[in-house]
């Protein structure tokens, strides 16, 4: 009797260590979303990086992509361009 008691005790106190201790069920549950999250993460990099590149590479060779850059981001003008000013 005292032995089936002890063994009853025993597979249950593994049985909540499989489930909530350390490496278990539920530390495993959380690190597969985390996985996920974190290929999420490095997919949109990825794409953020090719993106990059490929404006190197424009920026580099392509003198009419720099043109336009610098009429868009800088502010620049070409000679002969008329200049429209907002009064606010």
């Amino acid at each position: 009797m005292k032995v089936g008691r002890y063994l009853i005790i025993f597979v249950l106190l593994m049985g909540a260590l499989i489930t909530f201790g350390d490496r278990g069920l539920i530390d495993n549950y959380r690190m597969k979303e985390k996985l996920v999250a974190l290929k999420t993460i490095n997919h949109e990099l990825t794409l953020e990086n090719t993106a990059l590149k490929k404006s190197i590479t424009l920026l580099k060779d392509d003198p009419s992509y720099i043109e336009m850059m610098a009429r868009s981001e800088l502010g620049m003008v070409k000679k002969g361009d008329l200049v429209y000013r907002m009064a606010q």
